[in-house]
């Protein structure tokens, strides 16, 4: 490319592409995305971010205000349209079936930030006049619980796709597409790393719903004839970021989850607690690389690209270039 043209690149429009550079994503900048905000109110206070963000994922107003209120206002469009072209299509078949959630999946590795993400975005949908109730669901409640693992020799492999009971998610996600009340969702403890007995979530009808998880944009094994999980998201998120950056992050989360969690006698990792400074981080490199690492490699970083927006994080967890995928 000549001079001239290299120019021309540099002063295409935010996210636009020459015609040799075809992808099935616009990408943006940092600051192109930022703009994309327009006159979106802030409507979370610098508390309301402090209660909202997990162990050693660090989120300013200052992030939200360039990311997510651009992602919010994205999100509202989008759904108001899922909305005005289902009322026509009741109107067009004279049907009545009730409402249909709009269901947003947010994928990525452990320690990436999942689950602040989701929790911020609840809040700032919650916000918009179309989509007042807005729920959240994690997949960790669809683990099977460790006493079939270590049955069947999957405590090694906790959070790859077969440690999930499959059926039981997807049938949860069918009937809360289908508009049913009251849908319930088993419920994961950290502290016990395990499936509370009893413990449910009540999903009832609400116009969002997020839904997070490492592998929730994994497609089936081959020869299995049953819809993906992403088959019931209308929208997914990707967070991203480079394994030598993820693997700094889980140690870290996991040396301040010693000082803390760790330290209840019911937490599952409580004889972590009194190990020495380098031990502990031994123990955690070594949990990241036989199970964590792997199972990025094998199944999670794969789906990234079937993922409706993919956003990438720096050394200091700040979003710093988004892919939207083109409609």
């Amino acid at each position: 490319m000549d001079k001239r043209g290299a120019n021309a690149v540099a002063k295409m429009p935010a996210g636009a592409r020459a015609p040799g550079h075809l992808s099935a994503y616009r990408r943006f900048t940092r600051a192109e995305w930022a703009a994309l905000r327009a006159d979106t109110p802030l409507t979370l206070t610098l508390d309301d971010l402090v209660k909202l963000q997990s162990i050693n994922d660090p989120i300013s107003i200052e992030e939200v205000v360039a990311i997510y209120l651009p992602l919010s206002r994205l999100l509202a469009l989008y759904v108001a349209a899922a909305q005005g072209l289902y009322k026509a299509t009741q109107r067009f078949l004279g049907a009545e079936d009730g409402k249909t959630p709009y269901i947003i999946g947010v994928a990525g590795s452990v320690a990436v930030g999942k689950s602040t993400t989701a929790r911020v975005l609840k809040a700032l949908l919650s916000r918009w006049p179309n989509t007042p109730k807005v729920d959240l669901v994690t997949t960790d409640g669809f683990l099977h619980p460790n006493e079939v693992l270590k049955r069947d020799n999957l405590m090694e492999r906790k959070g790859f796709p077969e440690s999930y009971d499959g059926t039981r998610l997807l049938e949860f996600l069918a009937a809360v597409k289908a508009g049913e009340h009251n849908v319930r969702a088993p419920v994961y403890s950290h502290l016990v790393y395990d499936v509370v007995p009893g413990g449910e979530i009540v999903v009832d009808r609400p116009d969002i719903l997020i839904v997070e998880g490492l592998n929730v944009l994994a497609p089936n094994k081959p020869g299995k004839e049953i819809p993906f999980v992403s088959d019931y998201f209308d929208f997914s998120i990707y967070l991203h970021a480079g394994e030598e950056r993820l693997e700094g992050w889980y140690i870290e989360r996991f040396m301040r989850l010693r000082e803390t969690a760790f330290r209840d006698p019911q937490s599952y990792f409580h004889r972590y607690s009194t190990l020495s400074d380098d031990a502990a981080r031994d123990t955690a490199r070594s949990l990241w690389t036989r199970i964590n690492l792997k199972n990025l490699r094998e199944n999670i970083q794969p789906t990234r690209a079937r993922a409706s927006l993919v956003l990438s994080k720096d050394a200091s967890h700040r979003i710093e270039n988004v892919a939207l995928r083109k409609l």
